[in-house]
């Protein structure tokens, strides 16, 4: 795709065993909200965290995803079909899809061109639902520690788009009749190696990694493991989901 940016096929593995997962109740309450669960199309997929969700409720999920190393790192499942494809040029067919899905990935579409081909992909009445996270919070001797690194460590590596996730995606266009979401948060229960691997995850930590040769998660990973508590420690993690939903 002219113009795509890859911001994580340079650690696809470690990205898919970091991330946080996406709460049931989501794809449940999607399922409900589609016309038919024949057909589901994960954009912009990644390792198919999203897509393996829409599984359990849809006949078949369409996961694309721009970078094949992504691709190459996803879930396998019977019912899964992943291609390597831009969200922006789907190869479903024109009013094929129920219920079309994008995980933390809008920021890096071309929006415009995005909706044009969610519009001809979706069914009437089929549902669109964009959704992203930011900010953890854990405690707050730790949540001191992701502000600093996350607001002032990283902030020259952040890729332009991050700034749609933190004001949830008010500034990108949804030409959808809206559907008001259930209010949901993600929550993981992890020891700070487990902790420590997310934020190593981030496309701006890999890149002031490679930028300048210092792992900038190191400047305040003494500092957090000591908040954290006793090696081992398990301590509940949690992301405010931002839910985006609308109807054609």
């Amino acid at each position: 795709m002219a113009g795509f940016e890859d911001h994580f096929s340079g650690h696809a593995p470690d990205y898919a065993q970091a991330r946080p997962g996406y709460p049931s109740q989501v794809f449940t309450w999607l399922a409900a909200q589609a016309p038919s669960t024949r057909q589901a199309w994960d954009a912009g997929c990644g390792n198919g965290q999203a897509s393996v969700g829409l599984a359990v409720h849809f006949d078949r999920v369409h996961a694309s995803d721009p970078s094949a190393e992504q691709i190459a790192s996803a879930q396998s499942h019977p019912r899964i079909d992943y291609r390597v494809e831009p969200a922006e040029a789907c190869s479903l067919d024109a009013a094929s899809a129920d219920l079309v899905t994008v995980a933390q990935a809008y920021h890096w579409f071309d929006a415009p061109a995005f909706c044009a081909e969610v519009r001809r992909v979706l069914r009437p009445g089929g549902v669109v639902a964009l959704w992203s996270y930011a900010k953890s919070r854990v405690l707050p001797e730790v949540d001191r520690l992701f502000d600093r690194l996350h607001d002032q460590i990283l902030e020259p590596d952040w890729p332009e788009g991050r700034n749609h996730v933190l004001d949830r995606y008010a500034r990108l266009p949804f030409p959808f009749d809206p559907v008001t979401p259930p209010t949901v948060a993600m929550v993981e229960c992890w020891t700070a190696d487990e902790y420590l691997a997310y934020l190593r995850s981030w496309s701006a930590s890999q890149r002031q990694w490679r930028r300048t040769g210092v792992d900038p998660v190191a400047v305040v990973e003494n500092e957090m493991r000591r908040a954290w508590g006793e090696p081992g420690t398990r301590r509940e993690v949690e992301w405010p989901l931002h839910l985006l939903v609308g109807r054609r």
